[in-house]
């Protein structure tokens, strides 16, 4: 697909893999609207990126808020991009040193921001371009989730995060087969160790035995290497159904 002349969402757009990808995006000529719900690093990036780059602040798990932005990102040019990084994580056991069981309602909100608002996001986005000319092979979209290695290698803690990112994961060859009938591809990217800001919280020590785990290249991954496999797999039209772990062969142990 070409991505200039195009239209693309972005959700978890204000900072991290979202504003990543969104500055790569806008860079190959897309029109590209953001998701996110801090405002001001939303309009700071748009201001920044300039051009036909919006924000609009909306919560994935709300189907107005999403009905809202995707129908403003179609304005300039056709949807046809839609990169689903909006997520949190929580850390905590099933059951506490003190034999307490786990907060219900944190394992409820980690899977609904992170599963139930990919899903929302990228229904209505489909349905959007379900409407698009089609382009070469009749393709009409390119839809990309993110998960996590914690979708298959979940440390110790992560049984919230990763029942949402393995739920990303499960859902991926489901809704390319759905979204076949209409021409639009669905991927999913599962990134290992990445260098967002919420790692530049930890010493420098723990920082370096982090990047040491990694198999090779024996460094953190950054934004830009999610925003540079994203790029590629809107332009090879036949990634379709799959999940690519972008780790640098990394297994995580349990802690």
């Amino acid at each position: 697909m070409n991505i200039s002349g195009t239209a693309a969402l972005v959700t978890g757009g204000a900072s991290g893999l979202g504003a990543a990808t969104a500055r790569l995006l806008a860079s190959a000529g897309a029109a590209v609207t953001l998701i996110d719900l801090n405002e001001d690093a939303g309009d700071a990036l748009a201001t920044e990126l300039g051009g036909a780059t919006r924000f609009v602040k909306a919560d994935v798990t709300s189907i107005d808020d999403i009905a809202s932005a995707v129908s403003l990102a179609g304005d300039d040019a056709p949807l046809r991009i839609t990169v689903n990084c909006a997520g949190i994580g929580l850390g905590e056991r099933t059951v506490d040193r003190e034999a307490k069981p786990a907060n219900l309602e944190n394992f409820t909100r980690v899977l609904t921001i992170n599963l139930i608002g990919t899903y929302n996001v990228a229904s209505q986005a489909a349905a959007a371009m379900a409407k698009n000319e089609p382009l070469e092979d009749d393709e009409r979209g390119v839809i990309i989730n993110t998960a996590s290695v914690a979708a298959f290698d979940g440390q110790i803690g992560q049984t919230a995060y990763s029942a949402s990112k393995g739920g990303v994961v499960g859902m991926t060859l489901p809704m390319a087969r759905d979204l076949s009938a209409i021409g639009v591809r669905v991927m999913t990217i599962a990134p290992g160790i990445i260098d967002t800001p919420l790692l530049g919280s930890l010493n420098e020590d723990m920082r370096v035995a982090l990047a040491k785990s990694v198999p090779f290249p024996k460094r953190l991954g950054t934004p830009e290497d999610y925003a540079q496999l994203a790029i590629d797999i809107v332009r090879n039209g036949y990634l379709n159904g799959e999940t690519i772990r972008m780790d640098g062969a990394l297994r995580m142990a349990p802690r």
